[in-house]
């Protein structure tokens, strides 16, 4: 009963909540998991009636005992809340248990931002031409070029994501999700399929604008030699034509900060932080920041008041006489 509980839970968030395709794995791989340890070997399946807060606390237990970080385990208490919740509404169940088990208390982490010098130093340093010019050795000339081609239509491209994922505060997975018809180089605005399927236009800069300019007849030369294969609709693709995923990204960014600071720790939501808390420090409205980013909620938004907070601290403390 459970099992058929779960599946209707997930066809509710698909078609009902137009919950994003990374939500939907996630909840399944963690109700799940959940069902997994309701169900060991050689026993009798446990009941939907059946479960109750303590069995979801052992389950939780469970869990620490397996070393899973807080917020890994945060977020499966999360996804059993929302199940619960859904099976009483649905009748299933009188009383949602787990809403009598305690999330797990994270960390207050404030997110290392790189300051607009930084990052403008950072995004100048991009698209060198040192590799191109030597190219690689030991192979025919025309491989040579074509090997050299390649790596400067990825250059051109890795250099249009990071400007715009800095220019727009972007999510790594909308950033992937990006089609052709989304980006108005007129307007220079993206139009953006967010969290819970919601949409909204963005702006980019004229930086941004120009990365992307010159990454587009490259990205048209891996269409035609990728042809049928090809996802044409995509806005960053492979170089076999295919669409570029969020991993990939995650991997760009971390090769190009390895080689502009190898003490820098940045990831592509590391970009989004900067995006907000820029904009922030140079006296944006709190209520424009949340539209341009997304939240549902504004103190989602007010994470980044604090960073502000920290980083004017730590200027004024090395700066300041009387410190």
């Amino acid at each position: 009963m459970i099992k058929q509980a779960i599946k209707k839970f997930i066809e509710y968030l698909h078609y009902v909540r137009n919950a994003s395709p990374s939500t939907l794995r996630n909840y399944k791989k963690d109700l799940e998991q959940f069902l997994e340890y309701l169900t060991p070997p050689d026993a009798k399946p446990m009941s939907l009636t059946a479960v109750d807060h303590l069995v979801i606390r052992e389950f939780v237990g469970h869990l620490h005992d397996r070393g899973l970080k807080k917020s890994s385990i945060g977020r499966k208490v999360a996804a059993l809340r929302s199940f619960f919740k859904f099976c009483v509404r649905e009748g299933m169940l009188r009383d949602n248990p787990a809403r009598l088990v305690a999330t797990p208390k994270l960390p207050k982490r404030l997110p290392a931002v790189l300051t607009a010098e930084e990052m403008n130093n950072f995004l100048d340093s991009l698209g060198t031409d040192k590799a191109l010019k030597k190219g690689p050795r030991g192979i025919s000339k025309v491989r040579r070029y074509r090997a050299a081609e390649e790596l400067r239509v990825s250059l051109q491209r890795d250099r249009a994501i990071l400007e715009l994922l800095y220019a727009s505060g972007l999510r790594v997975s909308e950033l992937t999700g990006l089609n052709m018809g989304d980006v108005d180089g007129r307007e220079q605005t993206v139009r953006v399929l967010g969290k819970g399927r919601k949409e909204r236009i963005v702006p980019f800069g004229s930086k941004a604008l120009a990365a992307l300019e010159a990454y587009w007849p490259g990205r048209e030369q891996w269409l035609r030699k990728a042809g049928s294969r090809s996802a044409y609709e995509a806005v960053f693709l492979n170089p076999a034509g295919g669409r570029l995923t969020t991993r990939s990204v995650r991997n760009i960014v971390k090769k190009y900060t390895r080689l502009a600071n190898i003490n820098w720790d940045l990831h592509p939501h590391s970009l989004r932080h900067a995006f907000a808390t820029h904009l922030l420090a140079d006296g944006a409205d709190l209520r424009a920041i949340q539209e341009l980013l997304g939240h549902a909620s504004l103190s989602t938004t007010q994470r980044y008041t604090h960073a502000t907070i920290e980083q004017l601290m730590a200027v004024y403390d090395k700066a300041h006489p009387r410190a």
